[in-house]
């Protein structure tokens, strides 16, 4: 910092003293011209009077022009990052970022889980106010609301092709919703002893499973609504079951939240436990599990071994979700915040601070692409391979649904 002359020590002092005199300050005024020894004589038409309020005023105005500035940096930046050049690499590693793009409200109780369809920009949110909700998360718009259920509905689900939407409830209900009329609750599968905590629907969508608090898994068949299946194991609570890819294996938990990992994550997967890129190549190899001791684990499905634990969240994990890419895991939980972690090393990369309350669920969007491949040794139809897309829905206890985008 530059060090003022005697000439520019002197103005400033003489400033201060008509501005003490002028306010009255006259202890004050006599104090500093005591300390300073400057000789100075009030004058309300001398270059003094006001100069000190003039100097900070004209602070103010240039840290206010300062910031202006900022901010128009941080726009070009922004236009900068999104050039035809670099458009291509960030939608690739894109992660969400404060702020929203939309806030959508409407609920009237805990939310306690989201769903994109696989073809249109439709999303479905679950509450324990009863009822299911349908937005366009493009626009942000709400259409409309699903009421069937008595009590809190705990998830929902697409089919793969988006015709049909599951839910289930505490109200012991599992619901099927025609999308393609009128959204109208064509089913209703029963079967369970106690809240139902969680419904997906296998891969081929012939079936769906679903978790219960009366400690078992079962699974129905559309069609007829039939049980075809109990599977017990758990001894309390069990709050989610979710299949594989293939739907060969079913990961289910009790007080934890747990994920697959996609088959584009193994890489990183693999080089975060120091194994060498070898090994299963097939869906359901690895899983990811969210608890509430705050911690994130990386499972090795078939040792049952730990691969690795991720610390970071100050509560409870609620949801997880992996990154298109597969380099990168996302997470939310009851300490507000998103979290992206970087798979290959397991470091928190960033934190977004998301909700006002805890973050119940965190969806990743997805969409069907017309791409013919082979999948168990068979050629998969055109059109029905799914892709992850670049929008983030996260909702919670807030009763907000907030949606990131690019």
């Amino acid at each position: 910092m530059a060090l003022l002359s005697d000439r520019q020590k002197e103005e400033l002092h003489k400033s201060m003293l008509e501005y003490l005199h002028t306010s009255n300050f006259t202890a004050a005024y006599n104090a500093l011209k005591e300390d300073t020894g400057v000789e100075y004589t009030p004058d309300p038409k001398a270059k003094y009077a006001g100069l000190l309020e003039k100097k900070w005023t004209s602070v103010i105005r240039l840290q206010k022009k300062i910031m202006d500035l900022e901010t128009r940096n941080a726009s070009l930046q922004e236009e900068l990052s999104i050039a035809p050049s670099k458009r291509a690499a960030m939608q690739a590693d894109w992660v969400p970022r404060a702020p929203a793009a939309h806030v959508l409200t409407g609920h009237r109780g805990h939310i306690t889980r989201v769903a994109f369809h696989p073809q249109y920009s439709i999303l479905a949110s679950a509450s324990e106010d009863a009822t299911v909700k349908i937005w366009d998360w493009e626009t942000g718009e709400f259409e409309r609301t699903l009421k069937g259920h008595h009590r809190a509905v705990h998830d929902v689900d697409f089919d793969h092709k988006g015709h049909l939407l599951v839910t289930c409830s505490s109200d012991l209900f599992i619901k099927i919703w025609d999308s393609e009329n009128e959204w109208k609750n064509t089913k209703t599968l029963s079967g369970h002893d106690h809240s139902v905590s969680s419904v997906r629907f296998m891969p081929g969508d012939q079936y769906i499973v679903s978790a219960s608090r009366d400690s078992t898994i079962r699974v129905f068949d559309v069609a007829s609504t039939h049980l075809v299946r109990t599977i017990s194991g758990h001894s309390e609570w069990v709050r989610c079951a979710v299949p594989s890819d293939d739907g060969r294996l079913l990961a289910s938990a009790s007080k934890d939240k747990v994920c697959f990992a996609p088959v584009a994550a193994y890489t990183a997967i693999r080089e975060l436990a120091g194994l060498p890129n070898v090994g299963p190549k097939g869906p359901g190899a690895y899983v990811a599990t969210g608890s509430r001791d705050k911690n994130i684990k990386l499972w090795d499905v078939q040792s049952g071994q730990m691969i690795k634990n991720l610390a970071g969240h100050d509560n409870w994990v609620r949801a997880l979700v992996f990154h298109p890419s597969g380099k990168l895991l996302l997470s939310a939980a009851d300490d507000k915040t998103i979290r992206v972690w970087e798979l290959s090393t397991g470091r928190c990369m960033k934190t977004v601070e998301a909700h006002s309350h805890f973050v119940a669920t965190l969806a990743w969007g997805r969409q069907k692409v017309s791409t013919a491949a082979k999948s168990n040794g068979t050629d998969a139809k055109a059109g029905e391979l799914e892709k992850l897309v670049n929008v983030v829905a996260s909702a919670g206890v807030d009763q907000t649904i907030k949606i990131w985008l690019p």
